[in-house]
């Protein structure tokens, strides 16, 4: 690799970087409490045909969550089945009012009691590649070949997460995260990606203001202390 490839090279390690906005509403500025029985479930928004919040996104701000040790995890898929059909796309609660009606079942209600539900993490949104520009071109030779070219695409990552506090039936506080990146495939002989973390950047943004929330009942929260 030549100089100037050298300097371009370093300089799109540079740029394949990732800016994130994160926006906080609480209802509860003291912190959401929780005894050792207690238990939190992230859910992702599935119901709209464009789009869906991705799993992997869901299991990212679970495994962040689940790191304080004042949260205890139950996994999406586990709680999903447990209630089959009632959080299928068709059927999930988009509001509270209608997560009131539901838990009037006394089956719904005992099996979600029986895992130890406490609060809903509800997570709306999905990233997306915003724009993309340049190609990369490939060939084979009899003296071997290689790739020549450059490309570069946006990513822009939005989600908004609402906890639902299942005993008082109320929203106890929000977290929106806004990340974009760009990203960069620069390829003299064999091709050499500069990814941002768009997505990753955005589940430690959400998943570290969530983190914040809560509390383990006699343990202070860190605003208290």
């Amino acid at each position: 690799m030549n100089f100037r490839l050298l300097i371009l090279a370093s300089t799109l390690v540079l740029g394949a970087c990732t800016t994130t906005t994160v926006n906080e509403h609480r209802t509860n500025p003291v912190g959401l409490t929780l005894d050792g029985s207690e238990k939190v479930v992230v859910l992702g928004r599935r119901h709209a045909g464009q789009y869906e919040t991705e799993p992997d996104f869901i299991d990212c701000i679970g495994g962040k969550l689940d790191d304080n040790t004042a949260v205890t995890i139950v996994d999406e898929g586990d709680f999903i089945d447990s209630l089959y059909p009632w959080f299928e796309p068709r059927t999930a609660p988009l509001r509270l009012g209608r997560l009131e009606r539901m838990l009037a079942d006394p089956l719904i209600a005992q099996q979600v009691q029986a895992l130890g539900i406490r609060y809903m993490i509800w997570v709306d949104g999905n990233t997306e590649t915003t724009e993309s520009d340049g190609s990369i071109s490939c060939a084979v030779g009899p003296g071997g070949g290689g790739c020549f070219g450059f490309a570069t695409w946006e990513k822009a990552s939005n989600y908004e997460a609402v906890i639902w506090d299942i005993e008082q039936l109320a929203d106890m506080g929000r977290v929106k995260v806004d990340a974009k990146g760009s990203s960069y495939l620069l390829a003299v002989g064999a091709p050499i990606p500069f990814i941002a973390r768009v997505q990753g950047e955005a589940c430690d943004g959400i998943g570290t203001q969530l983190r914040s929330f809560f509390n383990r009942k006699g343990i202070a929260s860190n605003e208290d202390s």
